[in-house]
């Protein structure tokens, strides 16, 4: 309990450090309407793994390609069916990372729907979302608001480059992807953005690395993933 009162608390002092960054300008560009009210899914909990944190993950989906053979699944109607929005990239989730692994499932409080809500727009999926609390979000901070509001400042400080067109660009790879994002966001490098790319080389996932402070900072093999020369593809959702 120490130890974990101890990462809250740095984590704590790392929030300062997070709404101290610039919000950019203009962010993702998509369509979004909140839900009036929403219910939190319960989530089964497993066994505590409480390890030291050395930095920071936000995990970032490709939406089209997630999307793209489940508009009909009621499961994923809110982000898929296109009935409450168009996405880009979501949020899959803000994770702690250790050089021993993942810290996970550390107890907290209950999430609330009031802060729930607030963060469908940029994960459009309350199931997930309540998960990644239980999962992760425990591991970081006393409160889910907490974690929610943090989750939403990195998110909302990322400048997005138009992936519609770079998706077309001759020769694409996993460092083109690497390239383009980093030079639309001042202080990030290709270094520190992992790109996940689906066995048909179809990208699915952004994993932006951070320091303590959430800062970039170069990845790890595990979450650096496709190699720069590995060539990638981008669905677009048409």
């Amino acid at each position: 309990m120490r130890r974990c009162a101890a990462i809250r608390r740095a984590f704590a002092a790392a929030v300062a450090c997070a709404e101290a960054l610039p919000v950019a300008a203009s962010a993702q560009a998509y369509q979004c309407s909140l839900p009036r009210s929403v219910e939190v899914p319960r989530v089964a909990t497993k066994a505590p793994r409480r390890l030291p944190v050395a930095g920071y993950t936000l995990a970032l989906n490709w939406a089209p390609e997630f999307c793209r053979f489940r508009e009909s699944q009621r499961r994923h109607a809110r982000q898929c069916s296109g009935r409450e929005g168009r996405f880009g990239f979501t949020v899959h989730g803000l994770w702690p990372e250790s050089r021993g692994g993942w810290p996970q499932w550390c107890g907290g409080r209950d999430m609330s729907a009031v802060d729930l809500r607030k963060n469908l727009c940029i994960s459009p999926d309350a199931a997930l979302v309540t998960r990644q609390w239980e999962k992760h979000g425990t591991c970081m901070a006393n409160a889910p608001a907490t974690y929610l509001k943090v989750t939403r400042i990195l998110y909302n400080g990322l400048r997005w480059p138009d992936f519609v067109r770079i998706s077309r660009e001759d020769d694409l790879t996993a460092g083109t992807i690497r390239t383009r994002l980093a030079d639309a966001n001042p202080g990030w490098f290709p270094e520190a953005i992992g790109v996940h790319l689906d066995r048909k080389g179809w990208l699915e996932e952004l994993r932006l690395c951070y320091d303590t402070r959430f800062m970039p900072k170069a990845c790890d093999r595990r979450r650096f993933g496709a190699g720069d020369g590995e060539a990638a593809k981008i669905w677009r959702g048409l």
